[in-house]
């Protein structure tokens, strides 16, 4: 239920902590934007060392052409030109001195402070691990939003302002990263593109040669022996003497001569070509599935009659007196579990005055280790997170007041606020934010109980993607900049509520910053009393 024109009528009526340069760039746009004022500065600096050496060059060139002009005088009628005194000086002075001098210009190192700037700013580069990250979150948003090879080499991505395209050569690098890390679903995908892009005329340092030997070794992994051979065939087309190739050829030969004198039923190669379709698809297990078609804005539908039960309102957290002359405005997400949207809930000043406290202090997302009870990174939650106390800023106080005020849950025993930064396919995907009973010690350090609530914050607009889902339930709430979104973890009886299962999907294009607050059960006793029944 949206607050549109109907309101109008209510209204009437990886990682490495010692180097800020090696802590998962591609997690967070905050840190990327550091990057690019960085190479920014690299491009001055590089600019500056163009203008030195065209000045030197410049002082050569003036040099040589005096010169050519003198010595080309001078060798006509050398001794009448040596009779002339001062031609005899400047010959002894030229070479006894000048010429020393322009043989100090030319050895003269012009790149000095290009080079040390890039030192100085080498501390702060990514790394290779970063890299990878990057590239695996290219993958990620491949297989999540459903992109092709060439939707995504093209640049062709909803919202985007700035359009980027893929050269062949960084097709390729997609392709060895997937291939380092045994993808050869992703890596047939991305040589494929790499090798098309070449075919249709574009002009790249990368070698085909190197490119096939790749592709034919990821699609035999797979199982596709004859495409394999195919591609074996044009690799050594280009290249008749390349050792592995000629190696591979004989092996696949081999393979393909035991087959047919296997003679194996149609049935049976029916059954391989099966087995052969699946390997080539992800293992994506159901709720990865429904994860994904969530993402995508594909969800199970809401029937008519579920969605009569959705209303907007104006809402005075139960008659809290800051609100009662100056209620909020409240729409409901979402039955079963309840969700419900607070809009124009945060400022844009707050927001600035958050993201600007959380800055400094981003470093990659933990989640609660369940053995442990200890907070841990995760490769399921892609993000850079921050945390804020309620001592440190006017401001922050007081959106923990506002939250205490609109839910009714005491914030004394809640932990701090979180503020988190969604980069390069940023996600946290499905999981609980209570803990379950096999999870006993999951936040005993704190002594405050279980979660029992969940208050979430969006603090910008995304430009595609970015969705909070609920696979158990087929919800999906989108993020909308000044809004935050709360629900229940925890039944009244204090069990579970599974149906809280959630995930933040990639961000597709642009930048998602969010900042939630986790309340526990401390506190509550009277504010949210038991109820009877477990499911109550």
């Amino acid at each position: 239920m949206a607050f549109n024109k109907i309101w109008c009528i209510v209204a009437l009526g990886f990682l490495l902590p010692f180097s800020y340069a090696h802590t998962d760039f591609f997690t967070s746009i905050g840190h990327m934007t550091d990057l690019i004022n960085t190479e920014k500065d690299l491009v001055i600096s590089l600019k500056d060392y163009i203008k030195a050496e065209e000045s030197k060059l410049e002082q050569i060139k003036k040099w040589a052409e005096k010169l050519d002009q003198l010595t080309d005088t001078a060798t006509k009628d050398p001794e009448g030109f040596l009779g002339h005194p001062v031609n005899a000086f400047k010959l002894m002075k030229r070479l006894n001195t000048e010429w020393g001098e322009l043989e100090n210009l030319v050895l003269k190192d012009m790149s000095d402070g290009f080079i040390s700037n890039m030192t100085i700013q080498r501390q702060f580069f990514p790394n290779d691990e970063d890299q990878t990250g990057a590239a695996k979150a290219l993958l990620r948003l491949q297989d999540t939003y459903n992109l092709d090879t060439d939707t995504l080499s093209r640049g062709n991505l909803p919202g985007v302002k700035h359009k980027s395209f893929l050269t062949a050569e960084d097709c390729f690098e997609l392709g060895k990263i997937a291939y380092t890390e045994a993808d050869y679903y992703h890596t047939e995908l991305w040589m494929e593109q790499a090798l098309k892009q070449l075919d249709e005329g574009e002009v790249s340092s990368v070698d085909k040669v190197y490119i096939l030997d790749y592709l034919s070794y990821a699609v035999y992994q797979q199982g596709d022996l004859s495409k394999a051979m195919m591609l074996t065939k044009r690799l050594l087309e280009l290249d008749p003497e390349h050792q592995r190739a000629n190696g591979n050829m004989k092996y696949f030969e081999y393979i393909m001569a035991k087959e047919k004198e296997a003679n194996k039923s149609s049935t049976e190669s029916e059954d391989q070509a099966e087995k052969e379709t699946e390997v080539k698809k992800k293992d994506y297990l159901p709720e990865r599935r429904k994860y994904e078609m969530l993402c995508r804005g594909e969800g199970l539908k809401m029937t008519p009659r579920r969605q009569k039960r959705l209303f907007c309102r104006y809402y005075d957290g139960n008659r809290n007196p800051r609100y009662i002359l100056g209620p909020v405005k409240q729409e409901d997400e979402w039955d079963k579990p309840r969700i419900v949207r607070f809009l124009d809930i945060i400022s844009d000043e707050e927001i600035e005055t958050v993201k600007e406290l959380a800055k400094p202090r981003l470093s990659r997302a933990t989640v609660h280790d369940p053995e442990t009870g200890k907070l841990t990174t995760a490769h399921y939650r892609v993000s850079k997170s921050a945390w804020l106390s309620g001592y440190e800023s006017p401001v922050v106080s007081r959106i923990n007041t506002r939250i205490q005020d609109l839910t009714g849950l005491d914030v004394s025993t809640a932990e701090e606020l979180q503020v988190a930064n969604y980069g390069v396919g940023g996600q946290y995907e499905p999981h609980f934010d209570f803990a379950r009973k096999d999870e006993p010690d999951a936040f005993k350090e704190l002594g405050t109980g279980n979660r029992i609530a969940t208050w979430l914050f969006y603090m910008s607009d995304v430009s595609a993607g970015g969705a909070t889902v609920f696979p158990e339930v087929g919800a999906s709430v989108w993020p909308k900049k000044g809004t935050a979104v709360f629900w229940y973890n925890l039944f009244p009886s204090g069990e579970g509520d599974y149906s809280t299962r959630h995930a933040a999907c990639p961000v597709l294009v642009g930048n998602k910053w969010v900042s939630n607050k986790w309340l526990h059960e401390r506190g509550q006793e009277f504010r949210r009393p038991c109820a009877l029944s477990e499911l109550e």
